[in-house]
């Protein structure tokens, strides 16, 4: 009987139980590891972001005879001057732009309420019932946008603390434009020769995985907000740059970045005007358009593998968990797990026809 698949297999689990059991019960050995992991996860993600971003520049440096210090240098040197043009050319247009939203705002809702008041007392084809539900919005609407600006000021602080941890990013970048392609030699030579061939092809698996996720949703992102500034500035949308602005820094969550990014601009084109708002909604169509059928075939293609619906299951999941950094890190996490469990079983079924061919 300890033959048979089923067998195994229900032993498997009952194994795997344990051992999850056992790590809840001595999970308290582990914080110390868990506090340092936390402490160097900014720091250590921004880095490997922009290692991925600058990795092609640096390669063509050195195609070029430029050694790899000067290189990465000149890397440096771009980094600044990007942030040079953006503090000085596109900060504050976009400040000033957020700061006339935030004192419009009120304003804006109060449009809103006297709105939706005219229309109900200038109506008589609406049930009773949703007539009801609709003032108990209207009456609440106060207190709804209080628990939004309670979200928002949440999500500020937590970002503020993640800007200071950006301040250790350029040290972590800089190592690992230096010595990154070392990594993997490095542990090659305490393996044996197969297993070293093994982990380094597993290495090279789990680097296209995130090469792929990371210029892909990054160039995905710039492309849809370029598109969409370009189409709000057509159409006369007020805070247009801060709005596109706002979608593209959404994009980078898959799927339900874009349905996200479209509310703000939806809500400020129907306080202007109700078509307005269908503007917006057209716009938001071809830019998905154009990127779904354009941008992510030919920047990101099918790296991924990843099924619409695992996407959304993961991000729902990731999100409840792990807050606004578990939407954007649940697939790439995803795709390196995947990809890991399935070398691990391509390895061992070539383990197990070489076994048999024995």
């Amino acid at each position: 009987m300890i033959h048979k698949r089923w067998f195994q297999t229900i032993i498997t689990v009952i194994l795997a139980a344990l051992l999850i059991y056992m790590l809840h019960k001595i999970s308290f050995f582990f914080q110390p590891i868990f506090t340092y992991i936390a402490a160097i996860a900014v720091p250590l993600i921004g880095g490997g972001i922009l290692f991925y971003l600058s990795r092609p520049v640096l390669q063509w440096l050195e195609r070029n005879k430029v050694p790899r210090v000067l290189a990465i240098l000149v890397i440096f040197a771009l980094f600044l001057l990007v942030g040079f043009l953006i503090v000085q050319y596109i900060a504050p247009i976009a400040q000033q732009q957020f700061t006339r939203l935030i004192n419009n705002f009120p304003t804006m809702v109060d449009m809103f309420t006297d709105s939706i008041n005219y229309w109900q007392q200038n109506q008589d084809i609406i049930p009773s019932q949703f007539d009801s539900a609709l003032n108990n919005v209207v009456h609440n609407l106060q207190s709804y946008l209080e628990n939004a600006s309670k979200i928002l000021i949440n999500f500020i602080s937590q970002l503020i603390g993640f800007v200071f941890a950006l301040v250790l990013v350029p040290f972590f970048l800089f190592f690992m434009l230096k010595d990154g392609d070392k990594l993997v030699p490095f542990i090659k030579q305490f393996l044996n020769p197969r297993v070293g061939s093994s982990f380094e092809k597993l290495a090279r698996s789990i680097d296209h995985t995130l090469h792929s996720f990371i210029i892909g949703q990054m160039t995905v992102s710039v492309v849809v907000g370029l598109l969409l500034l370009v189409g709000y500035l057509i159409i006369g949308l007020p805070y247009s740059l801060t709005l596109s602005l706002f979608a593209m820094f959404m994009n980078v969550i898959p799927f339900i970045g874009p349905f996200i990014a479209v509310i703000p601009a939806m809500l400020v084109g129907l306080f202007q005007d109700p078509m307005m708002a269908v503007y917006v909604a057209i716009i938001m169509v071809i830019a998905q358009q154009i990127e779904g059928n354009l941008v992510s075939p030919n920047v990101m293609g099918k790296a991924l593998h990843i099924h619409p619906l695992t996407v959304i299951t993961l991000i729902l999941a990731a999100g409840s968990l792990a807050g606004f950094l578990g939407l954007i890190f649940a697939i790439p996490a995803y795709a390196v797990i995947k990809a890991i469990i399935s070398h691990i079983y391509q390895e061992w079924l070539a383990h197990r026809a070489t076994g048999e061919n024995d």
